[in-house]
């Protein structure tokens, strides 16, 4: 069983920050910069936000992954239909999610490549879930797709918190009250 280190959000995105993960570096003095759109001027984005929204899609992307496998499988009725309609929420969310990164003039690139972060499914997590099978399938879909809500959903309540731009600001509060509905199905599917 793998285990993940639940880092604390204020830690998450100042390493996001410091890292050079949340916002690209800015063009030479001079460079041509009318090949990249420019963020709204209407609403200043922040280090914040560009750092959550270049956190949130791949974490879309990669569970969104793992949930078509859960759907595709053989597994118990109830599970194999909600991942279906969980990817399919997913996939709303990342088309949001790509229309803000365009707004914010960043590119719709994974900073977060070969990464191992809380909630966030690797490829590794992607590999192993297509060697498992029956219980062991069903339990490891839980237990990762878990994860992710959960961490998906905090940064989102800190994003919503802690952002700047009020658009990012918004669409991370709706996911975090998603994220809490879907843990509390996700919960019930266990019992």
């Amino acid at each position: 069983m793998k285990r993940r280190l639940a880092t604390p959000l204020p830690a998450l995105l100042l390493f996001l920050f410091l890292s050079g993960c949340s916002t690209p570096p800015d063009p030479p003095a001079g460079a041509d910069r009318s090949s990249s759109p420019a963020p709204s001027s209407t609403t200043p984005f922040t280090a914040t936000d560009s750092g959550w929204i270049q956190l949130m899609t791949p974490m879309n992307e990669q569970a969104g992954q793992l949930l078509a496998l859960a759907s595709a499988r053989e597994s118990p009725p109830p599970l194999a239909s909600w991942a279906a309609a969980l990817a399919k929420e997913h996939r709303a969310e990342l088309a949001q999610l790509r229309q803000l990164l365009d707004r914010m003039g960043l590119p719709d690139t994974n900073v977060h490549e070969g990464h191992d972060m809380p909630g966030m499914v690797t490829d590794a997590d992607l590999d192993r879930a297509r060697r498992l099978t029956g219980a062991d399938f069903d339990g490891f879909v839980r237990q990762e797709i878990r994860a992710h809500l959960e961490q998906s959903g905090r940064v989102s309540r800190s994003e919503s918190q802690a952002g700047g731009g009020q658009e990012a600001k918004r669409l991370a509060a709706r996911i975090a009250d998603i994220r809490a509905e879907q843990l509390k199905t996700l919960s019930s599917l266990n019992e």
